[in-house]
């Protein structure tokens, strides 16, 4: 991989790190969704800074930016745009909704029935918008990165799992140590340290990065293994349904651009271990009922399968 690249990668994380502190892992995981071309769900209880992590990594690019608060009352239309009559040109004009941008923030995505959250699903998977049967391409860079609190919270509808399989990552955020907490205290002295984030990527590096990944190189004792892992999901007597052919794809991408970010021009068996949880775990369903948080328990789940699973030598 070029130094520029690596150089590009660096300024990225250490801007993010700026803002969100003692979460290395996290803003790892997200540039990986970034450079993977795919989407991100960050989901924890509210206030740990979930929509710090969405709105730092918007800022960090230098394109069109648009936030949208998910509520109980809100339309598919409000998302995706409509058409109204012009008077004055006697015809229907279609006014775009804040779906076309290069980084959509959606926030609480879980506040609003599955009807409204299924209205992101073309956009998600195919880049384009369908309103009035006119289709509509979405501008290059894509990427939603949305945010969702817990089912047991009050006033929450669980995503589809035809959406959920559109998110190349769901992350746990959670709460910083205790010297990373009184840091965050001190840098809101001044007010929110996200506004004074300068870009560190423009739209088109982006978009040349994303180019990179798909070079990165694959073994085949790799790809043996990654499907071994998705296999014996499937395989599973405590799972409904495993991951999809989608997954797999998703899970080979995401794979690809770890290595990118960790400076390798080819991916080692500890990325497929290492993303086995926040790329699969939201996939699956289980047959029954699991103890304890129904994420932590499939994400304990699936690092149990992948332990199973021979590594390739």
């Amino acid at each position: 991989m070029a130094v520029d690249q690596e150089t590009l990668i660096t300024q990225l994380e250490n801007g993010l790190a700026e803002v969100v502190l003692g979460k290395r892992d996290v803003i790892r995981l997200c540039v990986v969704a970034l450079l993977a071309g795919e989407h991100v769900l960050l989901e924890d209880v509210p206030g740990v800074g979930k929509t710090l992590i969405g709105k730092a990594l918007a800022r960090s690019v230098s394109g069109t930016f648009r936030r949208v608060q998910f509520t109980p009352d809100l339309l598919p239309a409000d998302i995706t745009g409509s058409s109204h009559f012009d008077s004055k040109r006697s015809e229907f004009v279609f006014t775009r909704g804040p779906i076309f941008a290069n980084i959509v923030l959606a926030d609480e995505i879980n506040r609003t029935t599955p009807r409204t959250q299924s209205a992101l699903l073309e956009a998600m998977s195919e880049r384009q918008v369908s309103v009035d049967g006119t289709t509509h391409i979405l501008q290059r860079p894509f990427m939603v990165i949305a945010t969702q609190n817990p089912l047991e919270f009050e006033g929450t509808y669980p995503l589809p799992e035809s959406q959920l399989d559109r998110f190349l990552l769901r992350i746990s955020v959670g709460y910083p140590d205790r010297d990373h907490e009184l840091q965050v205290l001190l840098n809101h002295r001044d007010g929110e340290p996200v506004d004074r984030l300068t870009p560190a990527l423009t739209a088109e590096q982006v978009e040349n990065l994303q180019q990179e990944v798909c070079g990165v190189r694959v073994d085949d004792s790799i790809n043996e293994y990654l499907l071994d892992v998705v296999h014996a999901t499937r395989r599973c007597e405590d799972l409904q349904v495993g991951v999809s052919i989608r997954g797999a794809l998703c899970y080979y991408r995401a794979c690809q651009a770890l290595a990118m970010v960790e400076g390798r021009d080819y991916v080692v068996p500890d990325d497929v271990k290492r993303l086995a949880v926040p790329v699969l775990a939201h996939r699956v369903v289980t047959k029954g009922y699991l103890h304890g948080s129904q994420r932590e328990a499939l994400e304990a789940l699936i690092g149990r399968l992948v332990e199973e699973v021979p590594v390739p030598s």
